[in-house]
């Protein structure tokens, strides 16, 4: 094509590795956008992400005679008491041992 602006340059071929370069970089370029858009805590794993600044734990002490079940019950009413049991277990490491001791402070996972 005579007067074409593209005449006399050669196709653009890229190398093996050209190619992997620029699949990497895209693939990057893509997790730095999925981990801004779906904030810092998304891919933390048992941390929750609510949108606003991060509070404190609240911690409440056994009481004698309370159980995980007791406490899960009294500080989220509305849900399943079996998760929060979980998610009290899983916060506090009590996995090996879920028995608690009057006196012993537990964290509380935010509702």
């Amino acid at each position: 094509m005579p007067g074409s602006p593209h005449s006399g340059r050669p196709p653009i071929r890229l190398t093996r590795r050209g190619r992997v370069v620029l699949v990497a970089f895209v693939a990057t370029v893509t997790l730095v956008l999925l981990w801004l858009t779906m904030g810092s805590g998304a891919f933390a794993g048992s941390r929750e992400s609510h949108g606003g600044a991060s509070r404190p734990a609240e911690t409440v002490v056994v009481e004698p005679g309370e159980t995980l079940w007791d406490i899960a019950s009294t500080a989220d009413p509305g849900s399943d008491p079996r998760l929060v049991v979980q998610r009290m277990i899983d916060l506090n490491g009590l996995a090996g041992d879920p028995t608690v001791h009057p006196g012993q402070q537990l964290r509380l996972p935010s509702s």
